[in-house]
């Protein structure tokens, strides 16, 4: 792993250059709000015996590469679900929010369900192609062509960690992954027209081992707003759903 996106300072998360967006080089990243919400959330609620069930994150304000500061709230704390919320800061105000839902593990229910089926995938056994306008900080497998039509398809691994030398945990990196299903979902002939306000992740489990599939099995949209929705997988299986909403945004992102 290579150096971090961000370094704590004095209560400040501070990002490092590859931490800006594709869309603008003085933009910080989306998709690193996302992780460190799922960071804060794990590191002040989580338990053993409690699984990470949703991670909603709105990104409502595009922020400039500056230092950022992370506040959680506990909302509710019962028996069988625990409901937290984040706030994501900088000196120019709030750039972004998140809510989590965490459920207590119990039995699980006899009899069968309609389970998702496993993709037909498998993991990589090369490095990844480089190479394009935009070189992503992290490894990236385009499995499909995004021109084309039918579900796109890509393998996820981080190369950095999120702050300092910290590992980068299960949770947070499905976190990180989860942004990359709006371009994969609303993208399109000539680039991704659409900039994701939110992205909202539903797990049945975590990611085992360090990959992360997106799959995109949906997309709808009309006057310039869309929505579109994923299925996310590990080595053994899939593990859950994204959904994101997305506003037309006027400059197309190629990352090939």
């Amino acid at each position: 792993m290579t150096s971090a996106f961000f370094t704590r300072k004095t209560g400040e998360f501070v990002p490092a250059p590859h931490a800006r967006s594709p869309w603008s080089p003085d933009m910080l990243h989306g998709r690193l709000l996302g992780g460190l919400a799922a960071r804060a959330v794990e590191q002040e609620y989580g338990e053993a015996d409690l699984r990470f069930a949703r991670l909603t994150v709105d990104l409502f304000r595009n922020s400039p590469m500056l230092p950022v500061t992370v506040e959680t709230e506990l909302v509710r704390d019962g028996r069988r679900i625990r409901v937290a919320d984040v706030t994501i800061r900088t000196d120019q105000g709030v750039i972004g929010r998140a809510s989590a839902v965490l459920l207590r593990q119990s039995e699980q229910p006899d009899g069968e369900r309609s389970d998702t089926p496993a993709w037909d995938e498998p993991p990589p056994a090369g490095p990844p192609v480089t190479g394009g306008e935009w070189e992503p900080p992290f490894d990236l497998w385009r499995l499909t062509d995004w021109s084309e039509p039918g579900p796109n398809r890509v393998w996820l691994r981080e190369t950095h960690p999120l702050v300092d030398d910290e590992p980068v945990t299960p949770f947070t990196r499905v976190a990180l992954a989860a942004d990359f299903a709006s371009p994969l979902s609303t993208g399109g002939t000539g680039g991704v027209h659409f900039i994701n306000a939110d992205y909202t992740i539903t797990l049945g489990r975590v990611p085992e081992g360090e990959l992360v599939g997106v799959e995109a099995t949906g997309h709808l949209s009309d006057g310039g707003v869309a929505t579109g929705q994923c299925t996310l997988h590990d080595a053994a299986g899939p593990i859950g759903f994204c959904l994101v909403t997305a506003v037309a945004n006027p400059i197309p992102l190629r990352t090939r």
